[in-house]
């Protein structure tokens, strides 16, 4: 079963052409790792959440990014929308979760075939920025899991890869 979302659904996957995916993100994952290993491909997994808020609807978008050590990468995408009122930083801490959320469900996985995961928060690390004020939180409740905690400018997974499919 794949991993419900903060709203109680299964997450929808799909590729970045827009291809659906059709079982299980774990499997999906496995699959990945194995063919890129395969073709002899050391691979990175960094996973991402960004969110746009417009009108009274939030999109959030999560993406796996398997980045190959100097031979570019690809990723895969969730998005959701929702109604739900979010402060400023309830949106970032969410963002956090959903992030935490699929590298908990990866994590063995991971682990399994030696694969480095970074989780990257869309939170600036500069305190003239209003994001700022969730990174401490954000740090702490992700380096508590024992994962890699990369925030702004270094969260490309978030602030570039999600960010794209949000906008």
């Amino acid at each position: 079963m794949d991993a419900l979302n903060n709203f109680g659904t299964a997450m929808k996957w799909r590729r970045f052409n827009g291809e659906p995916v059709t079982r299980n993100i774990v499997d999906e994952v496995e699959e990945h790792i194995i063919r890129e290993t395969q073709m002899g491909n050391k691979l990175k997994v960094c996973i991402g959440t960004d969110s746009q808020v417009t009108y009274n609807i939030t999109e959030f978008a999560t993406v796996i990014v398997f980045v190959r050590q100097k031979r570019g990468g690809f990723m895969l995408i969730s998005s959701e929308k929702t109604r739900q009122p979010f402060t400023l930083k309830e949106r970032m801490l969410h963002e956090v979760s959903k992030s935490i959320e699929i590298a908990y469900r990866i994590c063995e996985l991971l682990d399994k075939y030696n694969v480095e995961l970074e989780v990257h928060a869309d939170i600036n690390t500069s305190p003239q920025f209003k994001s700022n004020s969730a990174l401490s939180e954000a740090m702490g409740y992700i380096l508590s899991m024992g994962f890699v905690f990369k925030a702004k400018p270094e969260a490309f997974a978030s602030s570039y890869c999600a960010n794209k499919m949000v906008h």
